[in-house]
């Protein structure tokens, strides 16, 4: 089957789209390990003078909240590329490998230690 056009695929979303979806998916993973951990610390210690509900509130929006702004920067710069990725996808399988024996990668090494040595002794 032919790739689709380039019209009729779908956009890629932008980095703020990225960003707010991460901070959706924290915080709706934020909120239910705060209400599991929240839960079990009143079950365990008591509510506190503050009452069981503002204390388990606390402990769910302070998890959503730092999960949020993890997952908003993590799936940014999980997904931030240089090329969209159908083609990185099409790059991979093209081009071949850059697999080199030990013998190769020490004389590419000597090499470049050799031209900064000239450098130095040059300035």
């Amino acid at each position: 089957m032919p790739p689709l056009p380039a019209a009729q695929r779908a956009q890629e979303p932008s980095v703020w789209q990225k960003c707010i979806m991460g901070a959706m998916m924290g915080g709706g993973v934020g909120l239910t390990i705060g209400f599991i951990f929240g839960s079990y610390s009143i079950l365990r210690n008591g509510s506190g003078p503050r009452g069981f509900l503002a204390t388990l509130s606390q402990y769910m929006l302070s998890s959503a909240a730092t999960f949020s702004f993890f997952l908003a920067i993590g799936s940014v710069i999980r997904n931030d590329s240089l090329l969209p990725p159908h083609m990185e996808a099409a790059r991979l399988q093209l081009l071949p490998p850059l697999v080199r024996t030990k013998a190769e990668g020490a004389m590419l090494i000597r090499a470049r230690w050799d031209a900064e040595r000239a450098r130095k002794t040059a300035a």
